[in-house]
């Protein structure tokens, strides 16, 4: 085997050894029957031009010397294919998707292979021991027996020529990352390669996605997006994160995605738009359990089974009259141990802690901070519920979001 990195630079001699320049690039293409390309041409620097030199007439490819089996002027020109990959240009330090080490990794070199004569390409070095070739310390890699850190070529797609490549796996293998590492590695690609990878993501798990990023890089990242698919995900959003990317916008998007959205939807987040985008009403998600105080516990469990896709968190679930006057309050904890026939007027709590419509961020934030809780109610002046604020959204101004971002994901 033979790495690109080391052949890059080697002179170039024709048949009667006479100099003709040195190796700039490799040339290969894919082959069908056969899941790594072959090499077809090399590309010579020759003063001040490069030549295209097909296969065919080169003698030795992985020699320190590269050799031909003709004089220049009797090299016929190489016809080129659309899909050729230059193995320098196209390859080396592109980023690649490890979707197994939910990061982003780069191209350090690519290993050709020789098969019964034919050289192909083999697989591409994301590690250390690529950097030192790079950096003509070949030697030292094999005194130091380090191994490549290898990715075959059969498991890497080149996404377009000239920007990115990503690792070709099944979209299921995506699907299966937390949506904090799928964010993180959309932090680590460029417009075009989020975009790209972005599109392998189906809405629901696109919007779990974009819940862990930050409204500022959410709105670069559905910028290109048609305008149905962005209300498609901003309906599987929490609302108050839809709310948040919806105010990013410009306000003729905003009023356009909202008019594309489910009516429900787009009336919850049109709720939270209204409120100063720091207060208690503006951070707030109106996905909350609420039952009648008159249920039974069994009747609670019920009906919270038919809530559970709507609600953000159940660990509080809100007794609420038919006007939404927020009554009391208990955990699942204390549904789970009553009895099934107690009623939950009960064995609810009614010392309540609540914040007001109006209320600031930092206010909400002292409040769970000083209760120890994972959410609070959302009142008016009626003491009609609105919304909750879960402790991420309220410490969200103070604490660092990177911080924030540990915290334990329970009352999601």
């Amino acid at each position: 085997m033979a790495f690109l990195s080391e052949m890059l630079g080697r002179p170039v001699t024709d048949i009667d050894g006479k100099l003709i320049g040195t190796l700039k690039d490799v040339i290969a293409k894919p082959m069908q029957e056969f899941p790594h390309p072959l090499i077809q041409a090399i590309r010579v620097q020759r003063k001040g031009e490069t030549l295209t030199i097909n296969y065919s007439a080169v003698a030795s490819l992985m020699s320190p010397a590269i050799t031909l089996m003709k004089r220049v002027e009797d090299l016929r020109p190489y016809p080129g294919h659309e899909d050729d990959i230059f193995l320098s240009r196209d390859v080396l330090d592109k980023q690649i998707i490890d979707t197994d080490g939910a990061r982003v990794v780069r191209v350090n070199d690519v290993e050709l292979m020789r098969v019964n004569g034919t050289i192909y390409v083999g697989n591409v070095d994301v590690g250390g021991a690529g950097i030192l070739r790079r950096v003509g310390l070949g030697r030292a890699v094999r005194w130091l027996k380090l191994r490549p850190n290898s990715i075959a070529w059969n498991n890497v797609e080149l996404l377009r020529r000239d920007q990115s490549m990503r690792l070709r796996v099944p979209v299921e293998k995506i699907h299966e990352l937390h949506p904090a590492d799928v964010a993180e590695i959309l932090s680590d690609l460029n417009k075009l390669e989020s975009g790209q990878f972005l599109a392998a993501l189906d809405v629901e798990h696109l919007a779990d996605a974009l819940e862990e990023v930050e409204p500022e890089f959410q709105v670069s990242l559905v910028e290109g997006m048609p305008d149905e698919k962005v209300a498609d995900v901003l309906e599987e959003m929490e609302p108050d994160e839809a709310a948040d990317l919806l105010a990013d916008l410009p306000k003729e998007r905003k009023e356009d995605l909202l008019a594309l959205m489910e009516k429900d939807e787009a009336e919850d987040v049109r709720k939270l738009l209204a409120y100063p985008e720091d207060s208690a009403g503006g951070i707030m998600t109106t996905e909350y359990a609420a039952v009648s105080p008159d249920l039974t516990a069994e009747q609670a469990i019920r009906a919270l089974r038919k809530l559970a896709d709507e609600a953000e968190t159940i660990f509080y679930v809100y007794a609420t009259d038919e006007q939404d006057h927020l009554l009391g309050v208990f955990s699942l904890n204390n549904l789970i141990f009553a009895p099934p026939k107690k009623r939950v007027s009960e064995f609810m709590s009614t010392r309540l802690i609540s914040v007001n419509l109006s209320d600031e961020q930092d206010t909400v934030a002292q409040v769970i901070t000083k209760y120890d809780l994972l959410a609070v109610p959302v009142v008016d002046e009626q003491n009609r519920l609105h919304g909750i604020v879960t402790a991420d959204d309220a410490l969200d101004k103070i604490i660092p979001t990177a911080w924030k971002k540990r915290l334990p994901r329970f009352y999601r």
